[in-house]
C-alpha cells in the first residue's frame, strides 16, 4: 500500500518513520521553509528533514490547487497519513485516495478538536487524554474514528513532555490503523457530537499570569500548558518574567496562611525555601522552581537569585 504522508512539526516525525518502515511512502507533504532569527535564514520543516534522511521525495507546495494535484495524481498513493500538516485538505485532493484520508489528533476525539488539543487538555486538569486516528473529512476533526488509545495524565506533564508521548504513541497508532486498511479490518466508528468540544490556537499572549484571580493550580497548569511556547510569565518591574517550572506550595506555615490576604497580596514574592521561590496567589501559594527573565537564558531559581537579590519582596503583575 503506497502511502503520501503530509505533516510539519517535530511530533509527526516519530509517525513517518514508522509508516516508512512498514509501508511504502511515496512522497511527503510539509509546509514550505520559513525564515527564522535575526539572520532570516531559512529553516526546513523537521519532517522535511526526517523524509531526507529517509530518501523520500519531499513536496512543498504554497497550496493545494490544481497544480499540487495533478503532480500528487502521478503517485498513484493509496492512503494520505496525516499528523499536523497545518492546511485544510479539500474534497477534490482528497479524492486522488482510493481509501481516503487518516488524521492523527493528540486528544480523545471528540473532545479538544482544534489545533492545540495537548495544552488544553494539561490546562484543564484532565486526568486523561489521549491520541485519535480519524478519518479526513471536510469539517475539522469530525471524521469517524479508527483506533483510539488513552494518555494516563499525573499532574506534572509539561505539552512539551506530552508532545513527545503524544509522537511516540500516535505513531504506533497511526501503523495499527494503515495496517487495518491494508488487510481490509479497519472499523470506523462515528463520534458522538453530543460529546464534542473544542479548543483554539494558542497565541503569544495567553500566558500571562492574573495573580489576582487564578489559583494555585490554575497556575500551575498554565506554567506546565505554556511549557515550551509562550510560556506562563508575568512582570517583574518592567520586564517580562516567565516561568518554566512550578507546584504548588502546600506546606505553608502559620504565620504565612494567616497573614497571606493582608502582609502577602496575590503576586507577592514571599520568601526562597529549599526547593524554590515561594509566591503569594488568590487562594495560596506557588513554588517557582525554575524562571527565564526578558531576553535571558532559562535558569534555576537559585541562579536568577543570585544575579536578581531585590526579587524578595517584590510584587509580580
Amino acid at each position: 500500500m503506497r502511502i503520501l504522508f503530509a505533516g510539519t512539526p517535530e511530533i509527526a516525525v516519530p509517525s513517518l518513520q514508522a509508516v516508512a518502515r512498514e509501508f511504502d511512502v511515496a512522497a511527503v507533504l510539509t509546509n514550505p521553509d520559513k525564515r527564522k532569527g535575526r539572520s532570516k535564514k531559512l529553516i526546513p520543516p523537521p519532517v522535511k528533514e526526517a523524509a531526507s534522511e529517509l530518501e523520500i521525495p519531499v513536496y512543498q507546495f504554497p497550496s493545494l490547487r490544481t497544480e499540487a494535484r495533478e503532480i500528487i495524481a502521478q503517485l498513484h498513493a493509496d492512503v494520505l497519513a496525516v499528523f499536523a500538516y497545518g492546511r485544510i485538505f479539500g474534497p477534490k485532493f482528497l479524492s486522488l485516495f482510493p481509501h481516503g484520508g487518516l488524521n492523527v489528533h493528540p486528544s480523545l476525539l471528540p473532545a479538544y478538536r482544534g489545533s492545540s488539543p495537548i495544552p488544553a487538555s494539561i490546562l484543564s486538569g484532565d486526568n486523561k487524554t489521549g491520541i485519535s486516528i480519524q478519518r479526513i473529512a471536510q469539517e475539522m476533526d469530525t471524521g469517524d474514528i479508527i483506533k483510539q488509545k488513552v494518555i494516563p495524565l499525573n499532574g506534572t506533564e509539561t505539552s512539551l513532555s506530552l508532545t513527545q508521548t503524544a509522537a511516540e504513541e500516535g505513531a504506533e497508532l497511526l501503523v495499527e490503523a494503515l495496517s487495518d486498511i491494508q488487510s481490509g479490518n479497519a472499523v470506523f466508528t462515528p463520534q458522538d457530537e453530543s460529546k464534542a468540544s473544542y479548543c483554539s490556537m494558542i497565541s503569544k499572549d495567553d500566558g500571562w499570569i492574573d495573580w489576582q484571580t487564578e489559583s494555585t493550580d490554575l497556575i500551575d497548569r498554565k506554567i506546565r500548558a505554556y511549557y515550551p511556547w509562550p510560556k506562563a510569565a508575568a512582570y517583574f518591574g518592567d520586564k517580562k518574567l516567565m516561568f518554566t517550572d512550578a507546584e504548588v506550595f502546600r506546606k505553608v506555615n502559620e504565620t504565612e496562611r494567616k497573614a497571606h490576604s493582608e502582609q502577602f497580596p496575590p503576586g507577592t514574592v514571599v520568601r526562597a525555601d529549599t526547593k524554590g521561590i515561594i509566591v503569594s496567589c488568590s487562594n495560596g501559594f506557588i513554588r517557582i522552581k525554575r524562571l527565564q527573565l526578558q531576553s535571558k537564558k532559562e535558569m534555576d531559581w537559585k541562579s536568577f537569585l543570585n544575579g536578581n537579590p531585590d526579587f524578595i519582596g517584590t510584587i509580580l503583575r
